[in-house]
């Protein structure tokens, strides 16, 4: 199926990277419906995904972007929803029977904070997700792609991470949510298998009693991605966290714009060469590809008549140090920014860099962008925008 012919529920397409990837469907040719509860978002990113889109349809010199004229409302229908609410995601798919497919980000994700409100995370996580799921197969969309990460490999025993490394009961339980909706995502498209089997063994025996032909077979792809950075090149949309940040990119420019004092640094004894941690940094706006490019598989896969589940990293091969980001980071802003060492922060662990060569090959896509330009995009977007998408002065 064609992008034109596809509309694509984005769950949590107001946060960070759900709207970046909505822009990059509406650029491909995909339709979108938005769901979001906005506790951790602000619907002024869907605006300004209207915007961006309307900025590439003009300098476009074909008729792909007639839709770009539409109001924001239009363009981008949003439901304000939590995946918790089984009866309101249910009301979605009555209303939007042309959903094809899910990008399914919502939920929580932070690793610290996930050590001291577990029981928020399980719940969130795990029972929105099975709610979605439980959703999507009443309504017969069984195509999704889903938001891991790399915390799954837990403390992983090779550098760079292959697929095939083990998934482990993680160091967070934010970790262990992506762990356990792997598997319950794993299981419910071989049970998927199974029940198309049985249907089709139905069909034979009893033809006249099946009005319409369905198949009940699940396509899922995991992206298992790294550590997500920058912003839109435009420096009109980014990372808005709600309150302080606490992934290591937004913090620091949070600093720099002087709306924190300093960034604290969660340990120096590692054993890295510089003693902090390793994380493998990619732009966001490559990881909204690589959204697009699992859809793009699958479709092919299901055109064969190919189904299940599969994962893939997406990451640049390249680990980065904290103290190197520190220092790439102050390069962009110009000037150096205060930071302090502290306490080694529970769930963290020394190395995560991504072996990324499976998703080269079977998804055709690949990271290019430097993490120069991840910085000199982060600061673009928060000297613009200091205090995110509230348009007043001072956030309460």
């Amino acid at each position: 199926m064609s992008p034109s012919k596809q509309t694509i529920l984005v769950t949590g397409g107001c946060g960070y990277i759900g709207s970046h990837t909505v822009l990059r469907l509406l650029e491909t040719g995909y339709k979108v419906v938005v769901v979001d509860n906005l506790s951790n978002s602000s619907y002024e990113s869907l605006r300004r995904v209207h915007k961006l889109y309307g900025i590439t349809a003009a300098s476009s010199s074909t008729s792909n972007f007639e839709d770009a004229s539409l109001p924001v409302e239009t363009l981008i229908p949003f439901h304000q929803v939590d995946i918790l609410d089984r009866e309101g995601l249910a009301k979605v798919f009555e209303f939007h029977p042309e959903i094809s497919a899910v990008i399914h980000f919502a939920g929580r994700k932070a690793v610290g904070e996930s050590g001291r409100i577990p029981l928020d995370y399980y719940n969130v996580n795990i029972s929105g997700t099975v709610n979605l799921l439980q959703v999507m197969d009443e309504f017969h969309v069984r195509k999704i792609v889903f938001s891991s990460s790399a915390t799954v490999y837990g403390d992983p025993p090779r550098i760079p991470i292959p697929e095939e490394s083990p998934i482990v009961a993680s160091m967070s339980p934010y970790g262990r949510t992506k762990v356990f909706l792997e598997h319950i995502i794993k299981d419910l498209c071989v049970s998927s298998a199974v029940k198309q089997q049985e249907y089709l063994k139905e069909l034979e025996v009893h033809p006249k009693d099946h009005k319409k032909v369905y198949n009940y077979e699940w396509s899922a792809v995991l992206l298992r991605y790294f550590n997500p950075a920058g912003a839109h090149p435009s420096g009109i949309m980014g990372e808005d966290p709600q309150g302080i940040p606490n992934n290591l990119m937004p913090f620091l420019a949070q600093v720099a714009v002087g709306n924190l004092e300093k960034l604290s640094v969660f340990g120096n004894d590692y054993p890295t060469a510089d003693g902090t941690c390793i994380r493998d940094y990619l732009h966001v706006v490559d990881l909204a590809q690589g959204h697009v490019a699992a859809l793009e598989k699958m479709d092919k896969e299901q055109a064969a008549g190919t189904y299940g589940c599969k994962a893939y990293n997406l990451g640049t091969g390249t680990g980065y140090s904290v103290f190197d980001m520190i220092k790439a980071f102050n390069k962009a802003v110009g000037r150096e920014l205060p930071h302090v060492v502290t306490a080694r922060r529970p769930g963290d662990v020394p190395n995560l860099t991504a072996d990324p060569r499976l998703a080269n090959r079977e998804l055709n896509w690949k990271a290019e962008k430097s993490l120069d330009e991840m910085c000199a995009d982060l600061w673009r977007w928060q000297r613009n925008n200091p205090y995110g998408y509230n348009t007043v002065h001072e956030k309460n």
